[in-house]
């Protein structure tokens, strides 16, 4: 395989998203605890022993064309994503909230200035210098919906194929509160939705293969 010399946890996470497998599943495929795979998720860096790295080569080199393609694009990202980027502006972060109440995902429909701009996504706030990513998904969906939630696990990120602005993504759990549009100026509402009716709402190829796979594994 000439893709990937070594695998590291954050390449095996992106393997798993080209897959569209949760961790219980993706555990499964490669034939290990899914506390490992629970562990490259939390830290990218890690790099698996020998015969893991032999697993991963034969789950890469058996996967679907498809899967491979999804693969290989998000590899080519993450590459250029690592670069070092010349002295100016920095990139744009935001963090994605997908928050799920038994099974249904909320979303919020933004404004974007004319009637053309409308559409749907997931509640979102921009992560300033300083700022905690955790904390910006809690608290912006407390002030976009009025939904209290909490962070359950870190789904990965990407330069949104759209915007180009570099999104963090966290799947996260209801506690409490009513759905509704606290922030008129910025959005025209707030629903929950079926996590099956999803693409009806945000076509699906724009949509983060890990957050693909978490909707299907929740429903």
């Amino acid at each position: 395989m000439d893709v990937v010399e070594r695998w590291s946890g954050r390449y095996a996470c992106l393997l798993q998203s080209a897959l569209r497998l949760g961790n219980e599943q993706f555990a499964a495929h490669l034939g290990v605890a899914v506390r490992t795979v629970a562990a490259w998720h939390a830290d990218a860096s890690v790099v698996p022993r020998r015969e893991i790295q032999q697993l991963l080569d034969t789950a890469y080199e058996q996967a679907p064309t498809g899967a491979r393609q999804r693969f290989a694009l998000l590899l080519a990202k993450e590459r250029i994503s690592a670069e070092p980027s010349p002295v100016g502006p920095q990139v744009l972060r935001v963090a994605i909230a997908v928050v799920v109440r038994d099974s249904d995902v909320l979303l919020v429909c933004r404004r974007d200035g004319d009637a053309a701009g409308i559409t749907w996504q997931f509640p979102a706030g921009v992560i300033k210098p300083g700022d905690k990513a955790q904390t910006i998904t809690i608290r912006e969906t407390l002030a976009e919906t009025g939904v209290h939630c909490a962070v359950r696990q870190r789904l990965g990120d990407r330069l949104h194929p759209l915007t180009g602005v570099l999104c963090e993504y966290f799947l996260c759990e209801y506690l409490a509160g009513e759905a509704t549009n606290s922030d008129a100026a910025e959005n025209i509402d707030v629903m929950w939705v079926p996590m099956n009716a999803v693409s009806r709402f945000i076509p699906v190829h724009t949509i983060f293969p890990a957050v693909l796979a978490v909707l299907e594994e929740q429903t």
